[in-house]
């Protein structure tokens, strides 16, 4: 059953002058359990469609249906709670505080979520043992590797379970393998918890862990094709 579906989706960006079209009639839809790649050049309108996809940026037009309910019909409360409970993201620049905790930082999507404040521990150091950083749980986050802070990222993105994970280069500012280590977490995202990935990467091998590779040329949709050699995670432990 499709989790995202989009149709016919235009984004225009007013600057004063000539408007300028960012995404110009994609229109998609990505399933349950999916893990998909977004690529394209610099320009191209990836991250603006992976922000329009994460509630981050509304639509200039067209239909945006998350889990069979249109955004249109959301209101800006429930945009909000969605974003917050039902989707996670994982940025390029990590977005960690400095000063504070590997523990602190992940729990910081709870601070808005409802969730009880007395499984905010438990639930925060079950995101931190996925991605392997126990031993690392009440270290600043300044202290930590790129490689370590995106770890934090994913299991701050982990810590409601959302049902999409939203990926914006993750391995843009890592070292290949750091790089590795942080795809193979996210590849455990989707084959063994079972959340919905979607990937903007300008890295070749980082969208072959990918079940689909969607290209973006000029705000448009130019090819969405099925990987047929997805990389292995024993490649990892070579």
């Amino acid at each position: 059953m499709a989790l995202i579906e989009l149709k016919n989706i235009v984004k225009k960006y007013e600057d004063g002058g000539e408007p300028t079209i960012a995404l110009n009639g994609v229109s998609l839809n990505i399933e349950k359990g999916e893990f998909v790649a977004i690529m394209g050049p610099s320009g191209s309108g990836k991250s603006t469609l992976l922000h329009v996809l994460g509630f981050l940026d509304l639509p200039t037009s067209g239909e945006y249906k998350f889990n069979e309910k249109y955004l249109s019909d959301y209101s800006k409360d429930e945009i909000a709670r969605v974003r917050n409970k039902e989707m996670g993201f994982i940025f390029q620049a990590f977005n960690l505080l400095p000063r504070t905790s590997v523990l602190e930082n992940v729990k910081l999507p709870l601070l808005y979520s409802g969730v009880d404040e007395s499984k905010w521990e438990k639930l925060a150091t079950e995101a931190v043992k996925a991605v392997g950083l126990e031993h690392r749980i009440n270290h600043d986050s300044s202290q930590l590797s790129g490689g370590e802070k995106q770890r934090v990222a994913i299991a701050r993105a982990l810590v409601l379970n959302p049902q999409v994970v939203f990926a914006d280069e993750p391995t843009g500012n890592l070292d290949s393998k750091s790089g590795q280590i942080v795809m193979e977490i996210i590849r455990k995202l989707n084959e063994d918890l079972g959340h919905t990935v979607v990937l903007v990467t300008h890295e070749t091998y980082t969208a072959e862990h990918a079940q689909r590779i969607i290209r973006v040329k000029d705000g448009k949709i130019e090819s969405d094709v099925k990987v047929e050699h997805r990389r292995h995670r024993d490649e990892f432990e070579k």
